[in-house]
């Protein structure tokens, strides 16, 4: 199997393909981030983990990057997510809220088509992230005795 080269060009054509599909763009997706991260600073569950981000307009930019990388194929983004989120103390109601709340804001934003592209993918990122910051609790190892 021959590897298919990422390039610019090659990437350029990923996103628009994407944008045929789904009607999302650059301009689409920050409008929807500033609207969900808007009303996720507001939550009371989810609104703590954003209080110490001081330049908006910065973690905006940063989120349009990602979500640019992850939705629109652009390569744009070159952070570590898992690494940037690991001292909030995330727990699965966390994740349960920023689905719910991301799903709602999405279809509110976005066709049909937009919103399930950017659900599966947040359903996606959000699953990893849980998996790598939250230890999952197992059951002691030890010698089991017979009833």
């Amino acid at each position: 199997m021959i590897a298919i080269p990422e390039t610019p060009e090659r990437r350029a054509v990923l996103t628009r393909e994407v944008t045929a599909r789904t009607g999302l763009d650059a301009a689409a997706i920050e409008s929807f981030l500033r609207a969900f991260y808007g009303a996720a600073r507001q939550d009371p569950l989810l609104g703590p983990a954003f209080a110490d981000i001081a330049d908006w307009d910065r973690h905006i930019a940063t989120l349009a990057r990602f979500w640019g990388s992850v939705a629109l194929m652009t390569g744009d983004y070159h952070g570590q997510p898992m690494q940037a989120h690991a001292h909030l103390a995330l727990t699965p109601d966390h994740f349960a809220r920023w689905l719910t709340l991301f799903e709602a804001t999405a279809r509110a934003h976005f066709t049909e088509q937009g919103a399930g592209h950017m659900l599966e993918r947040a359903r996606r990122i959000a699953r990893s992230l849980e998996m790598g910051l939250i230890p999952l609790a197992l059951p002691a190892r030890g010698r089991q005795t017979a009833p």
